[in-house]
């Protein structure tokens, strides 16, 4: 069994990490901009699934800005947001999109290590779905969008005074590696074969891997 530490908290992506969340994701956003023109849409799927850890928030503006080439403001972003959010609340509350082997890790190790979700996902929408899934319990917090996830990820440090050499962030896109380099600390990518090599460490199956607490020999 492979051994990572000494670590002290772990940050962790939600979609893709925690929930079987992309392909519900992904029917969202065709079906919230289902008036626009196809191939259009299908520029902004192709923007979505290169960068899985950006917000909805930066996506929509890429969609308005970059791909129709016209203004929107802050105010049209957040509308489009809610939208979004309204599609993915009815259809993320479920338990059988959990993924089995990072949620028994979780259960393993919430008693014994800080844990914290850094998603690009809207935060009150995140939370809203971790209460009613019950996931709540494992996390000392739960933080998303609109505010970036290199922010997030500065912010939790700072206020926790985690040591940023026993800290890892767990994550599936290149967006997490970004978000754990840029704050100097650990990553491990996850669920994400093309993640392997980038980092310190690739987890195929966090049930095949030992967390070596800090202060205590394992």
């Amino acid at each position: 069994m492979r051994s990572i530490g000494p670590l002290e908290a772990i940050f962790w992506d939600f979609d893709g990490v925690l929930m079987d969340s992309m392909p519900v994701r992904n029917a969202g956003f065709r079906t919230v901009l289902a008036d626009y023109p196809k191939d259009q849409v299908d520029s902004l799927m192709e923007f979505h699934l290169a960068n899985g850890g950006l917000s909805r928030y930066v996506k929509f503006r890429y969609f308005f800005e970059e791909i129709r080439e016209e203004p929107i403001t802050n105010e049209e972003v957040n509308q489009w947001a809610s939208k979004f959010s309204s599609i993915m609340i009815k259809s993320l509350i479920n338990p059988d999109l959990l993924l089995f082997d990072s949620n028994q890790f979780v259960k393993q190790y919430a008693d014994q290590l800080k844990m914290h979700i850094v998603s690009g996902s809207d935060q009150n929408e995140l939370i809203h779905i971790c209460e009613s899934l019950e996931l709540s319990r494992s996390f000392v917090s739960i933080k998303g969008s609109p505010t970036t996830k290199k922010d997030l990820v500065r912010q939790v440090l700072a206020e926790h005074q985690y040591d940023r050499k026993k800290t890892i962030l767990i994550g599936d896109s290149i967006n997490d590696y970004e978000a754990a380099n840029e704050n100097q600390i650990l990553f491990g990518g996850y669920n994400n074969e093309k993640l392997r090599g980038v980092g310190q460490y690739y987890i195929d199956q966090l049930s095949q891997v030992k967390m070596v607490l800090a202060g205590h020999s394992q």
